[in-house]
This record gives C-alpha cells, sequence and structure tokens, in this order.
C-alpha cells in the first residue's frame, strides 16, 4: 500500500505522538508498504522536502502552547507532490492544522483517511483557559472531536480502553473503533545492547554516586503531569533513605519552576533535573533508573511507560486505565492512588532486593509485548477495511445513482 501519514509533530521534535508516528513509518516500511510523511517545519518558515525521507514539511506558526507549530490548513504548494504520490490511504495523527489538510485532500482526491485520536485534549484546556470558562471550553473541544474523529473519517484508531471509553461512554460515538497499543522499537532499550562504561560515566556526569537508588521519570515537566507529586513524595522518601534519587529527564513549561522550588528545599540533593536531551540519547537515559515513576493521568497510552519496561524497569504509576493493560501489579509494576501508597511501594522496593529482580525481569517480558513489528501490522488490516469499505461506498453510491437514471429513462420512454 501507498500510505500518508499526516502529522502536526515530527523527528527532529520529540514528544509521544512523533514517536508513535515514527515507528508506524518504519514498523509499515519494514512490512514493505510505501509510506510519506506530511509535517510542520518546526524550524523555519520555509517549505521543505526530503526525497530520501520521503518527507514533506510544511511552514508553521508558533501558537504559544510548548514549541508547538500550527500550519495552514490548505499549503498549494505540497499538493503537486502528494498527488503524484498516488496514496492509497490517509492516516491522520492530528486532528488541526496538517490534519485538517488530511480531511481536504481525502475529499479531494478521494482516499479513505484513517485517524488515531492521540491527546486528550480536555486535560489541555488550562493552557488556553488559564482557568476560566473551563466547563464552556471542554463542551467546544468535545464538538470539534466529534466533527474531526466522526464525522469527517474513514475509520478511528485509539491507543487504549481509557480512550476507548472516552468515544464510546461519554461522547457516545456509534462507529468502530480499533483499539491499538503504539509500538515501540523495543531492542533499542534493551540493556545488553548498552556499553556498561558509558553507562557509568552518564550516571556521573548527571550526578549520580555508585551506590544511589533512582527513580527515573521521563516525560513532559508539565501540570498535567503532576509533576509537583513526585517532587513531594521524594521530600519523605529522602528523609529516610538519603542515597534514593529523583532524576527528571525531560522538558516543559514547568521546569524551571520546580527547579527553583527544589533548589530551594531540604531536598534538594535528591532530585536531578536533566533538562532535554537529544532522542538518540533517550535510551541511555533509560538505564539509569531502578523504578520507573509517574503521577500522571493525562496519558492516552503513556509511551515512555513501554519504554521502561524494554528497559528492564518496573513501573509504579498513578492508578489510571491508560496503564491497565500495560502495569500489572506485582507482576511488572505496581500502582497508587496517593502519596502513602507510592512511598510504601518506593520502600518495600528498595528494601527487597529480590522483589527489584523479578519485577526487572517481567517488565522486560512485558515490553516485548509492545513491539513495532506487531503494531504496524494491526494498522495495516485497519488500512484494507478502511480502502473496502470506502470502495464499497462509492460502488453503491454509483450503483444508486444507475438505478435512478435507469428508471428515469424508463419514465420517459412510457411518457413517449
Amino acid at each position: 500500500m501507498r500510505v500518508g501519514l499526516f502529522t502536526d509533530v515530527y523527528p527532529p521534535y520529540v514528544n509521544g505522538v512523533s514517536t508513535s508516528v515514527l515507528m508506524l513509518k518504519r514498523s509499515l516500511e519494514a512490512l514493505g508498504h510505501q509510506v510519506y510523511v506530511v509535517t510542520v517545519n518546526n524550524e523555519n518558515m520555509k517549505y521543505k522536502y526530503d526525497e530520501e525521507g520521503n518527507v514533506i514539511r510544511i511552514p508553521g506558526l508558533s501558537i504559544g502552547i510548548y514549541d508547538y507549530r500550527l500550519s495552514g490548513i490548505y499549503p498549494v504548494k505540497s499538493l503537486k507532490k502528494i498527488k503524484k504520490w498516488n496514496l492509497d490511504v490517509i492516516h491522520s495523527h492530528t486532528e488541526f492544522g496538517v490534519g485538517t489538510f488530511a480531511r481536504i485532500i481525502s475529499k479531494q482526491l478521494k482516499i479513505p483517511l484513517v485517524h488515531t485520536y492521540h491527546t486528550m485534549y480536555e486535560d489541555y484546556v488550562h493552557y488556553i483557559t488559564k482557568g476560566y470558562f473551563n466547563g464552556i471550553s471542554k463542551k467546544i473541544v468535545e464538538y470539534l472531536t466529534l466533527f474531526y474523529c466522526d464525522q469527517t473519517i474513514s475509520e478511528l484508531i485509539v491507543p487504549t480502553k481509557k480512550t476507548y471509553d472516552l468515544f464510546k461512554e461519554k461522547y457516545k460515538v456509534n462507529r468502530n473503533i480499533y483499539v491499538i497499543p503504539t509500538g515501540i522499537e523495543v531492542e533499542k532499550f534493551y540493556k545488553e545492547n548498552f556499553d556498561p562504561k558509558e553507562v557509568l560515566e552518564l550516571r556521573k556526569k548527571v550526578g549520580l554516586k555508585k551506590d544511589d537508588f533512582v527513580l527515573l521519570y521521563v516525560g513532559r515537566i508539565a501540570a498535567e503531569k503532576n509533576m509537583a507529586f513526585l517532587l513531594d513524595a521524594q521530600k519523605a522518601l529522602s528523609k529516610k533513605n538519603p542515597n534514593l534519587k529523583l532524576l527528571v529527564v525531560g522538558d516543559g513549561p514547568d521546569l524551571d519552576k520546580h527547579k527553583k522550588e527544589t533548589e530551594a528545599s531540604s531536598f534538594n540533593n535528591s532530585v536531578i533535573f536533566v533538562g532535554k536531551v537529544p532522542l538518540t540519547e533517550v535510551a541511555k537515559y533509560y538505564q539509569l533508573g531502578d523504578i520507573f515513576v509517574t503521577a500522571s493521568q493525562s496519558e492516552t497510552q503513556g509511551l515512555t511507560v513501554i519504554e521502561a519496561m524494554a528497559s528492564s524497569m518496573p513501573v509504579v504509576c498513578m492508578k489510571d486505565e491508560s496503564f491497565m493493560n500495560t502495569v500489572i501489579p506485582d507482576l511488572n509494576g505496581y500502582m497508587f492512588e496517593n502519596k502513602r501508597e507510592y512511598r510504601k511501594i518506593i520502600t518495600d522496593i528498595y528494601n527487597d532486593p529480590d522483589k527489584l529482580r523479578r519485577l526487572k525481569k517481567q517488565a522486560r517480558l512485558n515490553g516485548n509485548m509492545h513491539s513495532s513489528k506487531y503494531y504496524g501490522e494491526r494498522v495495516s488490516d485497519v488500512y484494507r477495511v478502511a480502502i473496502e469499505n470506502y470502495q464499497n461506498k462509492r460502488n453503491n453510491f454509483w450503483d444508486h445513482i444507475k438505478k435512478v437514471v435507469g428508471r428515469n429513462e424508463k419514465n420517459n420512454r412510457f411518457k413517449s
């Protein structure tokens, strides 16, 4: 198949969606499909085409939320190139900007459109409203979500049961929804693929000592990720266990705030903020952790949890539906509902090396279940359904037209 992936974010920009799209492109290509990408140029306002990677980057304007850029909905310059691709199916990974362009192209060129819903937008409303009119804003989000994810597409993919329930139970969507967790290149995170000397050097570089026990967080530093929870809990944990460190890898709008608050606190020596790291180096940072921790409840899936497991790290996370199918209590990690539970879980694992070894082993096994190959195969199946259903609808339409025309011709003959 000839597949067009339309997304507002793509490497070198780093976040969960860009990682997901890159994994999908690679897995589809490994299955023999021809894959093209339409995305935003995050560097400047120029149009770029990467012939080798089949990637069109169209100009986009900064919208003031992180460093996202939003493209126009109909970049004419890219249209000729997309027509030459002769796509069999379009797969959009965003609802706005490039996502709107995908829907226009789908209609104009008569190509079926599959959409993956990646972002729980209701959790991000506060960035725009600043706390005002949240109720009305969430209703608007619901309306736009239904328009972009139900009325303008052929098939819908979601990464978790949590997102499936959002559409079925809250938004009352009456359509087929495919639950397909995003796959990752699990091999990239295997411990045996890293030089122990390089890992040791990285420990020293970030300020970790040989006997430090590391709680690792990888991700965006923002309000919806609930970093304040982990920092507050770390204060109590570090008092009893001085060598228990929280290592925070990532950037975001709240990074400076949390760094300043921590530097002024009594537990500043137990928290290390690494900041943003290159995408190619992220897997190496996972090798520094003993337990992966997150208090976020805004995930649609949580790719970092899968990456942590592939790195042989058990996961301790806030109880949330997005993690239910991945984190299995006392097998590859634990879930908590409050700080007391979190502190107890961390302390128990810290004091029980045998339990930690068992959890690490099982985490690795569970991480292997989320390979990119399996992800690509399942998405390919949805493409085939979309193409077949789209063609059937077109055939039914023309059959109906023929019947109407035939009926009119018959009536005209009788009249004459």
